[in-house]
């Protein structure tokens, strides 16, 4: 339509007829566009750095099997991939590491980058990371050989027990058009073979994408235990406790190494959905939840939003965000488990704002109880301003941990299609290790549709998963797997022969289907509202039998946003001028004498507690007749514990 525009203004004093002529095919070609990509407050226009990619493609966004496609993911993932981004060889953990100063930038901005190495030299080696002919990364952009050296120890705050680094930046990386938006890992690689990761997100705030893949770095540092301390345990020496935890956290930290090498959750919980989304093409841009903290209107500019294997930790801007896009006819996947269940708040730290997550859990000792209860850092589901992550999701997280196999139990409904299931088979080894469940005395839609229900024991009670769909009076769909273990099984093959009958039970290979059911879903939202064509089919009656439960609570007032936010998008945390600086920037070092920080030795496996879950409470609190406790206690006691999760 531009082009058309450009030609009407260029014609030398035309006559009436051939602007009339004019004005016909350029509203024909937009009619055109349109059509191709889905008329009305869903058409997708062309956005971000894709939109050059996508200049002379006659359709930039297509309707697919598999979802809506776009020719610039084509393009991108056809270019030379390489394996080089794993890390290979005996490594000691910490003898190189970093972290970046923000989760994510834009083209044109700049991330500063704080390492600390017992290399010589070391460099870093950007990868974006995608499909890429199965090879799943392609290196971007490489620096020279830079000086090493050993920073010092963290502090840690002795009222909350953060763990901090006030490391100098190391480096700055212009963030150039050569950095396509999506997920980025950047490997450090010292001189003697030493590697580690530190994860960044390119996002494209301008896109309007048909998909927004959200990455939960906020999950990431909940359990990231650099430095001894994380939200769910912490120490010196080899006590580590519940009671020690830190109730803040922060990004000024590296992920510690036995966490993914660095990359956190990355790997195994959201690198699976992000190689097979892009081996489809679609039409997806990525941010993360801070950015979804930051700017939650930005999900109102896409059809569909995605929380990957583990997105545990939500503030109430991000809480509200997906209330809003519901309302306005976003639809959401849910593809894990636990999902909004933990509350969190955001203050800044020396790098900038958003770099501080505050958690206390219990909420008698954060400063904000009986204050302002609504940011008070308990669970979702939790006094003193219970707000259920079923009210969003549909189903809840109950326990963990399990292993079991899914069992089908609406073979007929859309997203099995093409999977050939049936009723009853089971899905091996597919709900774990934590899982949700439908539950319909809880606030939370009642036209739930139950696509899978499954058997479960947790801690010796028996129970069951769920996997859930339902639709909102705005025609928002809301699709969840009720298991942590989904997009982990996206990657995974499937031999031959895989499907079984064993006592009358056919049991299938996980991966196919869930690939096979993610296709479906994704086809079906974005092509907008999913409630137009695939309303959801209320069968919970039916599955779960309707004695016994009460009517759902009232869920108060919709946690809209002001209809101006739609296009009011806040700027981002920008570097301070010194980080404004050529593609790499060499700050002048000097060696420390003193050894790498190394901490605790390792504790063992993620706690895991035997204490039951939190249940949707039934009475109310009431704020102390004493101050809160501000600080963690000092006695050390092994048998304070809380759930894992």
């Amino acid at each position: 339509m531009t082009l058309a525009r450009s030609t009407i203004l260029t014609v030398p004093r035309p006559t009436k007829l051939v602007l009339g002529i004019a004005l016909c095919v350029a509203t024909l070609a937009a009619v055109s566009v349109l059509a191709n990509l889905g008329a009305g407050p869903f058409a997708h226009p062309q956005s971000g750095a894709a939109q050059a990619a996508r200049v002379g493609q006659d359709k930039p966004v297509r309707r697919t099997s598999h979802g809506m496609t776009a020719a610039w993911v084509r393009e991108e993932n056809a270019k030379p991939g390489t394996d080089q981004w794993h890390i290979t060889g005996h490594q000691v953990p910490r003898a190189i590491e970093g972290y970046a100063d923000q989760v994510s930038a834009q083209q044109g901005g700049a991330v500063g980058l704080h390492v600390s190495t017992v290399a010589t030299t070391f460099r870093v080696e950007a990868y974006r990371m995608g499909w890429y002919g199965g090879l799943q990364g392609r290196l971007v952009w490489t620096s020279p050989e830079l000086p090493g050296a050993v920073e010092s120890s963290p502090t840690i705050d002795p009222i909350t027990n953060m763990v901090e680094s006030q490391w100098p930046t190391t480096l700055a990386v212009r963030i150039t058009s050569a950095w396509t938006p999506g997920d980025y890992l950047l490997k450090l690689v010292g001189d003697a073979g030493q590697a580690s990761y530190v994860p960044l997100t390119v996002r494209d705030d301008a896109s309007r994408a048909t998909y927004l893949v959200q990455n939960s770095v906020t999950t990431w540092q909940a359990y990231n235990l650099w430095g001894g301390y994380d939200l769910y345990q912490g120490g010196t020496g080899t006590v580590s406790t519940y009671a020690h935890r830190s109730r803040v956290v922060s990004f000024d930290r590296p992920y510690d190494f036995g966490f993914g090498e660095g990359a956190a959750d990355f790997l195994g919980n959201e690198l699976p959905m992000v190689s097979q989304m892009e081996s489809e093409s679609l039409d997806v841009t990525y941010s993360t939840d801070v950015d979804t903290a930051r700017a939650p209107q930005i999900l109102r500019r896409h059809r569909v939003f995605i929380s990957l294997g583990h997105d545990e930790y939500w503030s109430s801007t991000m809480r509200r965000g997906a209330i809003d896009a519901i309302a306005h006819g976003v639809n959401l996947m849910f593809l894990g488990a636990n999902a909004i269940f933990r509350h969190i708040r955001f203050e800044s730290s020396p790098l900038g704002p958003y770099r501080h997550q505050i958690d206390y859990k219990v909420a008698s000792e954060d400063p904000l109880y009986g204050i302002d209860n609504a940011e008070v850092t308990s669970d979702w589901p939790s006094p003193p301003d219970p707000r259920p992550e079923s009210t969003i999701i549909g189903n809840m997280y109950d326990c963990n941990p399990v292993n079991a196999p899914m069992v089908v139990s609406d073979s007929a409904s859309w997203a099995f299609a093409g999977t050939g299931l049936a009723q009853g088979d089971h899905l091996d080894g597919l709900v774990g290790s934590e899982y949700d469940r439908y539950m319909p005395s809880l606030p939370g839609p009642q036209d739930m549709q139950i696509l899978a229900h499954s058997p479960v024991t947790c801690h010796g009670r028996p129970d069951h998963s769920d996997m859930t769909y339902y639709t909102d009076p705005s025609g928002a769909g809301v699709f969840a797997t009720g298991t942590n273990l989904w997009v982990a099984f996206l990657g995974r093959g499937c031999p031959p022969a895989i499907t079984t009958t064993v006592a009358g039970t056919t049991s299938s290979c996980a991966g196919d289907a869930a690939r096979q059911v993610t296709n479906n879903v994704l086809a079906a939202f974005g092509d907008g509202p999913s409630g137009r064509a695939h309303p959801s089919q209320t069968n919970w009656q039916t599955v779960l039998g309707s004695g016994g439960y009460s009517p759902p609570a009232a869920t108060g007032p919709q946690e809209l946003l002001p209809p101006s936010s739609a296009t009011t998008v806040p700027p981002y945390v920008t570097n301070p001028p010194s980080v404004t600086v050529p593609p790499y920037t060499a700050i002048p070092r000097y060696r420390r004498t003193s050894p790498p920080y190394l901490g605790p030795p390792y504790l063992g496996p993620p706690y895991v507690s035997t204490v039951p879950r939190y249940r949707y409470p039934t009475t109310t609190s009431t704020a102390p007749t004493i101050p809160p406790r501000r600080y963690p206690p000092t006695t050390t006691s092994s048998s304070t514990s809380s759930p894992a999760g």
